[in-house]
């Protein structure tokens, strides 16, 4: 009974007004992809930093060999020497920038990196310092140019100036502590316990 009127112009309105809302969206959807996609490469970075220096941490660290007290002077050791070595999975550790704590009874003593002692003397002659000697070093990675420890079987002498660590000396029966913290935050304890008698010692397992 009736014709339907069709308007050609209103139908191609209706169109390109559908088209527009449609690339409207996926231009959103594309700039929240990019979002999300930036966002967890970032998470995903800084996850797998942290979890390196997490087991940086735990890996690259110092093992201590044995721990000697020499230059007895009566009831106190005046000089103590800690021999070191990788930790097992540790990378290369450069003991310059390694510091030790060293906590008595007198007091705390943060210690730093001195000097590559050549000549083996026995005292850094500096309390605030410790020296290194190489015990064993196959390729020259622990001498004057740079204290590396860059092998398994590399050893080194860590030189303590005991006596002047110490305000009281490092005497009969002393005990301390010494934490030794690498450059990757490696943390290794050490307690060092002197014998309740020095008499006649010329050098003591600490």
């Amino acid at each position: 009974m009736f014709d339907k009127l069709r308007n050609d112009d209103d139908r191609g309105q209706v169109g390109i007004g559908t088209l527009i809302v449609f690339i409207a969206m996926v231009l959103v959807a594309a700039i929240a992809a990019g979002v999300l996609i930036n966002t967890a490469g970032f998470l995903q970075s800084g996850a797998e930093e942290t979890g390196q220096q997490s087991s940086d941490q735990v890996t690259n660290r110092l093992q201590v060999v044995s721990a000697v007290g020499q230059d007895i002077n009566g009831d106190t050791v005046d000089t103590v020497r800690i021999t070191v070595k990788q930790a097992p999975g540790a990378n290369n550790i450069d003991l310059s920038t390694t510091t030790l704590q060293f906590v008595h009874s007198s007091g705390s003593t943060d210690l730093t990196f001195g000097s590559y002692d050549a000549s083996d003397s026995p005292s850094p002659g500096n309390d605030a310092d410790f020296n290194v000697v190489d015990v064993q070093d196959e390729d020259g990675s622990i001498d004057a140019d740079g204290v590396v420890l860059n092998d398994p079987a590399d050893r080194a002498q860590i030189i303590l100036d005991a006596s002047s660590i110490t305000s009281s000396g490092f005497t009969e029966g002393d005990t301390a502590t010494i934490q030794i913290n690498t450059q990757s935050g490696g943390n290794t304890e050490l307690r060092l316990v002197v014998p309740e008698t020095l008499s006649g010692a010329s050098a003591v397992n600490l």
